[in-house]
C-alpha cells in the first residue's frame, strides 16, 4: 500500500509535468515518447501513472517505436492497465505514423532504379509478420501511375495470380510493371518458387507489351532485386 500511495496521479503533478499540458505548452516536439503513449492511454493503474506504465510498455520494446509498431492489440493488452480499448488507441496511433510516412510516396515519380522501388515501398512493407504481394504500374516514362496489394498470406507466402496482375495494368493502361512481395523470414534470397513466378510473369508481360523492369524482396530493411543481380 505505501507503493501506492507514493504514486501520484498526473493530475496532481505540477501543471508543467503533465503530458497534455506540456504539448499545449511547449509543443508535441517536447514530449518524450512515453509522456506521447501516456496521453494516448489517458491512465495508468493502481501503481503506476499513465507515464511510467508507458515507460515499461516501451522498455519491454526496447524503446523502439518499430518493435513496440509490430505489437498486437493482444500483446498490449497483456499489460496490467491497458485493456482493448487503449490498446486499440496505440495501434491506430503508430499505424498512422507509418501512414504519414509513406506519404513520402507522393515526392517520387519516376523510378530509374531498384533503390527508388525501394524507397517507395519500404514504408508499406514495414513491421509486417505476413507475406504481401504488390505491384508497381508505370507508364512508359517510367513514372509512377499506381501500387496495387494483389495477394497476402501468412509467414511461408502468398499467391500471385498473373491473370490479376495483368488485369490490374491493363485496365490501368500500364506501359511497365515493378513486382514486390517480402519475406518476413528475414531471408532476403528468393525461392525457387519466386524464380518460377518471376520467370512466368516476364515472358508473359513481354507477349502482352507489358513488361517487368524488376521483381523486389524486402526484408529487414534491406531488398533484393532481380534486375540488379541480373535475372531480369
Amino acid at each position: 500500500m505505501a507503493d501506492y500511495e507514493q504514486k501520484l496521479g498526473i493530475k496532481l503533478w505540477a501543471e508543467e509535468d503533465r503530458p497534455r499540458e506540456k504539448l499545449l505548452q511547449h509543443g508535441r516536439r517536447h514530449l518524450t515518447d512515453a509522456e506521447l503513449i501516456a496521453i494516448l492511454i489517458g491512465s495508468g493503474n493502481r501503481a503506476e501513472t499513465a507515464v511510467d506504465l508507458s515507460k515499461r510498455i516501451l522498455a519491454f520494446y526496447e524503446n523502439n517505436l518499430t518493435k513496440l509498431g509490430k505489437a498486437s492489440i493482444g500483446d498490449l493488452s497483456k499489460f496490467k492497465g491497458i485493456g482493448e480499448a487503449k490498446a486499440i488507441s496505440i495501434v491506430a496511433a503508430l499505424e498512422l505514423g507509418l501512414r504519414r510516412k509513406e506519404n513520402v510516396e507522393d515526392e517520387i515519380f519516376q523510378i530509374t532504379t531498384s533503390n527508388d522501388v525501394y524507397k517507395y515501398l519500404h514504408q508499406t512493407f514495414a513491421d509486417l509478420n505476413h507475406e504481401e504481394f504488390w505491384i508497381l504500374l508505370l507508364n512508359r516514362s517510367n513514372n509512377i501511375i499506381g501500387k496495387y496489394l494483389i495477394s497476402k498470406g501468412g509467414q511461408a507466402g502468398t499467391i500471385a495470380d498473373p491473370k490479376i496482375i495483368f488485369k490490374v495494368a491493363l485496365e490501368n493502361n500500364a506501359a511497365n510493371i515493378v513486382l514486390a512481395h517480402n519475406h518476413p523470414s528475414g531471408n532476403l534470397k528468393p525461392s525457387d518458387s519466386d524464380n518460377k513466378l518471376t520467370k512466368q510473369l516476364v515472358a508473359s508481360g513481354n507477349f502482352l507489351g507489358l513488361f517487368v523492369v524488376d521483381h523486389l524482396i524486402f526484408a529487414n530493411n534491406k531488398y533484393y532485386s532481380y534486375k540488379d543481380a541480373d535475372m531480369i
